[in-house]
């Protein structure tokens, strides 16, 4: 089927790119909006506009019946959900197809699958990717998970089963502390997720986060398309990524890229997907993975040239992959900076009005970004308000590059983390590639003491 008219069921940067592959492959567009997103730059381009509610998300964004109302009041053929908000939930994309409306995203049962990280885990092990040493899925009694800590050797970190984020995960370095921290994390997802189930797994040391990027037609071929990583983090929240990485030999990314591939077209997967890794030591350990577009895909089109949201409409239209796995090369090196209305160091949210905004520009730079000058940042959802991607030859050329588009970039109005990212980018560490997951978090503990 030739889709014409996509419901963008987001909003900011996200929303926008998505209008913008639309209008590109000739699609029309509807924007979703809430009351406090009128002005936004994509609900001002897209061809029509709905408001589907107040601005909190649960009555907005996460309103199932507003945006398949708005869907229908439209006519539109297709509903994008973007990332975050409805766009790895089962149940919405099945109400989707229900209504004759084409899903841009994965089938409902991959979704619900890899949702669940239990059956995730279950699920990848059988697919043959490799796995973090712990139990086989969730541990309900003590003693059942006294001996598996006993087993796999302390510490162990104990995860919630549904939801991330960070929330529901206790690291546990002895066996007088398990009891307690099991209870703790059971009543963080309860009170997070509607769901008290945990798990266990081995406690990595010191990992670095790898993820490949794959896509699948959903008719049992699938590709990857590299890997990204995206150790720098802050509380489990990423904070700058990169593709390649620095520690990945060409070897390794042809070997865990052709795995994660096969098991791809073994899952009969359809559409943008994202497999997580934990990396130490040479070794890679499967965490978990998201059914949908992921914030940081811009990496990767940068190295590769393939457009990820066009491959995923025509996808979602029947249509075959179009790249073959041995016909895709890898080119040069990007980084991406997730540029945040906050606090550069303390990271306390700064909404408001932006008085001012200038974009960088000049080769190789792109700015995903609905900020202009007037737009008045609301204090409902994440701080994200752009994304400052870099492509350079190198990966020195690329931060020499990424460091002048950052002092280019002006927001005046609110606070931004544009210093932040000025200052990791004079750090030894970071300049060699020589960072993990706790890095940003140890040096901004240092940088405070």
């Amino acid at each position: 089927m030739a889709i014409k008219r996509i419901l963008i069921a987001n909003r900011g940067e996200i929303a926008l790119r998505i209008h913008r592959a639309a209008h590109e492959m000739g699609i029309e567009t509807v924007a979703v909006h809430s009351t406090a997103d009128a002005d936004a730059m994509h609900v001002r381009l897209a061809d029509q506009a709905v408001c589907i509610g107040p601005p909190p998300a649960s009555d907005s964004y996460l309103n199932v019946a507003a945006i398949i109302s708005a869907a229908e009041v439209t006519h539109a053929d297709a509903i994008h959900p973007g990332y975050g908000f409805l766009s790895e939930n089962a149940k919405f994309a099945e109400i989707v197809e229900a209504h004759n409306i084409a899903w841009i995203g994965p089938k409902p049962e991959h979704i619900r699958t890899m949702g669940d990280k239990v059956e995730a885990k279950r699920t990848a092990g059988a697919l043959g990717l490799p796995l973090v040493p712990g139990s086989d899925g969730a541990v309900s009694h003590f003693d059942e998970a006294r001996n598996i800590a006993k087993e796999i050797g302390y510490p162990v970190i104990i995860k919630a089963a549904s939801g991330g984020g960070g929330r529901g995960m206790k690291v546990c370095q002895s066996e007088d502390q398990l009891e307690t921290l099991m209870q703790q994390a059971g009543s963080e997802a309860k009170a997070a997720f509607g769901d008290a189930t945990v798990y266990i797994e081995k406690y990595l040391g010191n990992p670095r986060h790898i993820e490949f990027q794959v896509f699948g037609d959903g008719n049992g071929n699938a590709i990857h398309l590299g890997e990204r990583d995206c150790s720098l983090q802050r509380r489990h929240q990423k904070v700058l990524e990169e593709a390649p990485s620095p520690v990945i030999s060409t070897d390794e990314r042809h070997r865990m890229g052709e795995i994660c591939a096969k098991a791809m077209r073994d899952m009969g997967y359809r559409g943008a997907g994202t497999i997580e890794f934990l990396w130490e030591n040479g070794e890679f350990y499967f965490i978990e993975m998201n059914t949908r577009l992921q914030v940081e895909h811009p990496v990767t089109e940068a190295i590769t040239g393939v457009d990820l949201v066009r491959e995923q409409i025509r996808i979602a239209e029947g249509k075959p992959l179009s790249v073959a796995q041995e016909d895709l090369e890898f080119h040069g090196h990007a980084i991406e900076c997730r540029i945040n209305a906050e606090d550069p160091f303390t990271f306390t949210p700064s909404p408001g009005a932006v008085n001012y905004y200038h974009a960088s520009g000049g080769m190789h730079v792109r700015v995903d970004s609905g900020l202009y000058a007037g737009y008045r940042i609301p204090p409902y959802y994440d701080s994200m308000i752009a994304k400052l991607i870099v492509y350079g030859r190198t990966r020195e050329g690329c931060i020499m590059r990424l460091r002048r588009a950052l002092e280019e970039m002006v927001v005046e109005g609110v606070k931004t983390n544009i210093p932040l990212h000025q200052e990791l980018l004079r750090q030894d560490d970071i300049l060699n590639g020589d960072y993990s997951i706790k890095w940003l978090e140890e040096w901004l503990a240092k940088r405070e003491g």
